[in-house]
């Protein structure tokens, strides 16, 4: 196959592993229509950019004339995903996975084509289970086969604590596959056993096995750990525009070739083009940054979107100025602690990481740092300016 075979920027493009790639090469050049899958568990109510880039190719394959099947794991996520997880998620309820997966699918037809995708709640199916179908379930494997799970095998050397629930996730997602009839399904690097369980369970169940295509992680803003909701280095595509392009331009130089490869629809020669041009010089690595920026905030938001976010990044952190439009809380009182100011503010989290913040002098009022953490503000009729780090801004006012 060409670089310029459709089938082979479905197989390759960002694309980490196939299997059986021989198999769904012969499949999609006989032009079947395949049904795709994807699953994404509803424990927390954002996507962020590193769920999107399944959801891409799912798009991709959509467009190729594919069913896309979106599994919404509001059972799954109630016992929590082990893998690459040093201790068991802690449970969660029904209620709770059912207004994520909600909001959930308002995100995901911003990429996928509401009117031709599939969507099915594994609750669909698991909430009707008996014990003697979790029983039949787990006879489809071995023990042994499960304790191979990368994950398992490092808490039992680490004498880690593996609870008996955990080794039926594997199985559950192998189970949606069963369910859905899947063809093909789609995961990242660290779901390898899950998705190769799905096999089984098909197997199993006298079916076909599915094809797998697996994705490299994006790496978090921090640099260093996969983006992941559970570390908070993510950039969710319900942020803000200025928010989102600000956390882009906030990664190193040395990772934002994965985000233009993997995030973006940028031609791969264009991508090339620009890696060249900065190695010879010709092209300064942060305006590369800036265009990646764009690019991914546009995709989210719009380009006048992207370029506001872009002005107010320039105006904040190139020519070290206030952004023009401040978002302003009333607080009733006219003296407020730092510390429940900022917790009023939504500037920080908690009181815990209000004091946190101001121990790192990450915070400022009106322009002047604070690392106080017994300090207390009194509101000016004008109101006061809290600053934390560089790109968030509040103004108070009595």
């Amino acid at each position: 196959m060409t670089h310029n075979d459709p089938i082979h920027s479905l197989l390759s493009r960002g694309v980490a592993e196939v299997i059986d790639r021989k198999h769904l090469e012969a499949r999609l050049k006989k032009g079947e229509k395949l049904r795709i899958k994807y699953g994404i568990d509803a424990n927390k109510p954002q996507i962020h950019i590193g769920h999107t880039v399944p959801l891409h190719k799912l798009r991709e394959f959509q467009d190729a004339g594919h069913t896309a099947v979106l599994i919404l794991g509001d059972y799954t996520a109630q016992l929590g995903d082990p893998s690459d997880r040093s201790e068991a998620r802690k449970l969660i309820s029904h209620e709770e996975t059912k207004r994520n997966a909600d909001m959930y699918l308002t995100q995901v037809f911003s990429i996928l084509d509401k009117k031709k995708t599939e969507v099915h709640r594994n609750s669909e199916w698991f909430s009707k289970f008996t014990l003697r179908d979790v029983i039949e379930l787990m006879a489809t494997t071995t023990l042994n086969r499960l304790l191979a799970h990368e994950t398992f095998g490092e808490r039992l050397k680490k004498n880690q604590p593996l609870h008996a629930q955990e080794i039926l996730y594997p199985l559950m997602q192998g189970y949606d596959s069963v369910m859905i009839k899947a063809d093909v399904e789609l995961g990242g690097m660290d779901q390898k056993f899950n998705v190769l369980m799905g096999r089984e369970v098909q197997h199993s169940h006298g079916m076909p096995e599915q094809d797998v295509i697996l994705f490299p992680y994006i790496p978090g803003t921090d640099g260093n750990e996969k983006m992941s909701k559970s570390l908070g280095n993510t950039i969710n595509i319900t942020d803000v525009p200025a928010d989102m392009y600000g956390k882009v331009m906030s990664i190193s130089d040395k990772i934002m070739w994965k985000y233009f490869d993997l995030a973006t629809k940028i031609p791969e020669k264009e991508i090339s083009k620009m890696s060249h041009d900065i190695k010879a010089g010709t092209l300064n690595p942060r305006d590369a940054k800036m265009f990646l920026a764009r690019e991914i905030t546009t995709m989210y938001h719009s380009k006048k979107d992207s370029e506001q976010a872009e002005a107010q990044f320039i105006q904040v952190f190139q020519q070290q100025k206030r952004p023009d439009e401040i978002p302003v809380f009333k607080i009733a009182k006219k003296n407020i602690s730092l510390i429940n100011a900022l917790v009023e503010t939504k500037l920080a989290t908690s009181t815990t990481d209000a004091r946190a913040l101001i121990k790192q002098k990450s915070v400022k009022i009106d322009d002047e740092i604070v690392d106080d953490i017994k300090y207390s503000i009194t509101i000016p009729a004008k109101g006061t300016i809290i600053q934390k780090g560089k790109r968030y801004f509040v103004k108070v006012m009595g």
